[in-house]
């Protein structure tokens, strides 16, 4: 498969801001819609569209201001995110639906997951909290990320976010982006909301993330009925690319046992 964000896509106008989204796979096939983390695009999903058996439709989106979508002037949120993924779908005509989603793409999978459990057929998170505590241990690193730790984490972002998105603004996107990653309120985490996943979940995350704890990932399964746990020794954050053949091997098992 090509590289995402070389695949030519599609647009779908969602109030004042335009969407990016791209297709793939068997087209009357399960549908499974894949979603990227925060400041990032579709290139940063890749090796998980990689993974999703080829008898199945995936349908990869950038959330608003990310990648080739606008980032309008609506403030942002996961709530807002969950209705941008939902208007998609609509377009497309799509009823039923897996999810994976990594770290924000994860997060917005829960709400998701939580408000159409009819629709929802199975769930798979990467890095993705599902709650925000006012003492959690990441929020000190949320709440101080400026446009110079960003490119000092991610030296390449910032050439990459302007050579793609039509109205680039990455100090805008970022201080957005900033908010909706320490939002307590209803728009933000699902948190307790969680408990209505009915769907299959299986979360991953690396053994050494440091902004999902083991603790979290246990006391999320616990909520879950039914939820899996795979926790990936010698890996980070971003678990997909450090430990891409144990994620794949799983995530396409997991997607495979679908009816």
């Amino acid at each position: 498969m090509p590289e995402l964000t070389a695949m030519k896509g599609s647009s779908l106008r969602v109030g004042d801001a335009t969407l990016n989204y791209v297709t793939s796979g068997t087209e009357n096939g399960p549908t499974v819609v894949v979603l990227h983390g925060g400041m990032g695009c579709l290139n940063d999903i890749a090796e998980l569209v990689r993974c999703i058996p080829e008898d199945m439709r995936v349908i990869a989106m950038e959330f608003r201001g990310h990648g080739r979508s606008t980032l309008g002037s609506e403030p942002l949120s996961y709530a807002r995110y969950q209705h941008d993924v939902e208007a998609v779908l609509e377009h497309l005509g799509v009823e039923r639906f897996s999810v994976v989603g990594f770290s924000d793409g994860g997060i917005v999978a829960y709400r998701l997951a939580a408000a159409h459990p009819d629709s929802v057929k199975r769930i798979i998170t990467l890095g993705a909290q599902w709650r925000l505590s006012p003492d959690d241990p990441s929020l000190p690193l949320l709440q101080s990320l400026d446009r110079n730790m960003w490119l000092e984490m991610f030296p390449d972002a910032l050439d990459l976010y302007e050579s793609r998105n039509p109205e680039p603004d990455f100090d805008a996107l970022l201080a957005a982006v900033r908010d909706l990653w320490t939002d307590h309120g209803p728009s933000g985490y699902p948190a307790e909301t969680v408990a209505q996943i009915t769907a299959p979940l299986l979360i991953i995350r690396g053994d050494n993330d440091p902004l999902f704890s083991v603790e979290e990932a246990v006391a999320l399964q616990a909520k879950v009925s039914g939820a899996a746990l795979l926790n990936i020794p010698f890996a980070g954050h971003e678990v997909h690319k450090e430990a891409e053949q144990i994620v794949g091997m799983y995530v396409s098992r997991f997607l495979a046992l679908q009816s």
